[in-house]
Order: C-alpha cells, then sequence, then structure tokens
C-alpha cells in the first residue's frame, strides 16, 4: 500500500515538474515556474486597472497613444508569428493586449502578464521615434512573453517557506502578495532577486531584438537607444547593485547578438 502510494506520487511529482519546466523562447533557457499563468493573469488585470484608477491614461486621440498602440499592436503580432513558427503559441494564450500611455516624467515602460502595457511620457524623449519606441516596448512585451513574472514570483513564494503557494499566500498575507507581484513583474525591486533580475533584463533584450525586426523595425537601433540612455545624466549605480545590466555591457551583448536578429529584419 505504502509502495504504490509512494509510486504515485512520484508520477504526479514528474508530471508537475514536467508541467512548471519549459525553455524561454529564442535563448532557450529552462525556466521553473510554480504560479499558474492564469493566476497571474487574473492578478495583473486587477493591478493594471488599480494603477490606470490613479494614473489616468491619456485619450486615445492623442499622437502618442496612437504611436504607442500602433507599434504595440504590430510588436504582439511579430511575436504571436514567432511563436507560432516555434510551436510556442502557448506562451501567449489567454493573452489580452493593452496598450497605454501615462502622462509621468518618469523614464520607464512596463507589461504585466497578459499583455497590460504601460508606457510614461518621460520616456519619449530618450526612444525619440517609432524604432527607439519599438526597442523599448519590444524588451517589455518580451518580459511577459518569457514570464519572468511567474519565475520571480515563484521564487518569492519559495522562500516564504515550504508548503506556501500563492492562493495560501493571498489569504493570508494579502498585502505581501501584492508587493510581491508588483516586485516580481518589475514595478520595485528586491537587492536579493538582483543577479535573477539581470538575466531577465539580458534574455528580454535578445527576444525583443528578434519581436521588433519581425515587426519591420531595425534592430541596429537597438544599441542607439541605450546609448541615448546612458548619456541621460546623473551616475548610474554599479552594475553589482542594478537590477539591470549596466549601459556597456547591454550593448554590448546586443551587437553580439544583432546578426541573428537581423536574420529576421525585412524592411
Amino acid at each position: 500500500m505504502n509502495n504504490s502510494f509512494f509510486r504515485v506520487a512520484i508520477i504526479l511529482g514528474g508530471i508537475v515538474l514536467a508541467q512548471s519546466c519549459a525553455k524561454v523562447p529564442i535563448t532557450g533557457r529552462r525556466q521553473m515556474n510554480l504560479v499558474g499563468e492564469a493566476q497571474l493573469m487574473t492578478m495583473a488585470t486587477g493591478q493594471y486597472n488599480e494603477f490606470l484608477g490613479t494614473n489616468p491614461p491619456l485619450p486615445a486621440s492623442d499622437a502618442r497613444v496612437r504611436q504607442v498602440r500602433g507599434i504595440g499592436e504590430k510588436l504582439a503580432a511579430a511575436a504571436a508569428q514567432y511563436l507560432a513558427d516555434n510551436r510556442a503559441s502557448d506562451r501567449v494564450e489567454g493573452f489580452q493586449w493593452e496598450f497605454n500611455v501615462v502622462n509621468d516624467n518618469t523614464v520607464n515602460a512596463w507589461c504585466m502578464p497578459g499583455g497590460k502595457v504601460v508606457v510614461y511620457t518621460g520616456i519619449l524623449p530618450v526612444t525619440q521615434d517609432d524604432a527607439g519606441l519599438a526597442v523599448v516596448m519590444g524588451h517589455e512585451i518580451a518580459h511577459a512573453i518569457a514570464r519572468h513574472g511567474n519565475e520571480r514570483m515563484s521564487q518569492a513564494i519559495a522562500l516564504q517557506g515550504a508548503g506556501m503557494t500563492l492562493e495560501v499566500l493571498t489569504a493570508q498575507k494579502p498585502g505581501m502578495a501584492r508587493d510581491i507581484f508588483l516586485q516580481s513583474v518589475g514595478i520595485g525591486g528586491q537587492l536579493g532577486m538582483l543577479k535573477y533580475s539581470r538575466t531577465h533584463e539580458t534574455e528580454a533584450d535578445k527576444m525583443g531584438l528578434i519581436f521588433m525586426a519581425i515587426a519591420g523595425y531595425d534592430p541596429r537601433e537597438a544599441p542607439k537607444f541605450w546609448e541615448r540612455m546612458s548619456q541621460g545624466g546623473g551616475q548610474a549605480p554599479p552594475e553589482l547593485l542594478s537590477t539591470h545590466p549596466s549601459d556597456e555591457t547591454r550593448m554590448h551583448d546586443l551587437t553580439v547578438f544583432m546578426d541573428e536578429a537581423l536574420k529576421y529584419y525585412r524592411p
């Protein structure tokens, strides 16, 4: 009886492990996601609406909104095409893309699980044109498709102790669950997860290059964008204490990966 129980447990454990292990598109890195993607999408929708409730988006008639939405739709279609061609369409299953712009001088943009995107007006002077904006948006979309938020949240929940799940954490400590979610999708940060985050940033850079190239934007504009970012003023923190690669590292890595991205570029 006990042997049968243990055999069943091992089989079920193997099934769960197989379902939670996956390879990230383009890079092929193996990842472990222990949180249901549908759960994260539900949380994302709630947090996204809450954010927009306190940060009203610009109207659809605004030229900046039209620009962001036009580029966003092309990038989403390009990503879907790549994923379909590589039998990975499940990565965007259930996604309902939304692209909004908020009037905020912060140089920032982000994408939550499920395709909820916000671009801050503060980053537009740095992006300068459609290609520059495609660099930023392709990168943020890549984070969601690569399920980096799920990976980070799975790690954070695991640190809370054995047997902890998102459902239990939400029921027992809803404030903590919310904070972990926001940190996991890039709206916040933790020193303990910096190395992990830099890996995700580099991965999103490479994926974003492919997506923007398929969408018809020249990926060679990416290093130029990061060059402009590096000249934005202020002293950047040492790479060891940053959640992002240094500008020099990032531009070097993008240049090395450029030949691969250009295979997909059709002006």
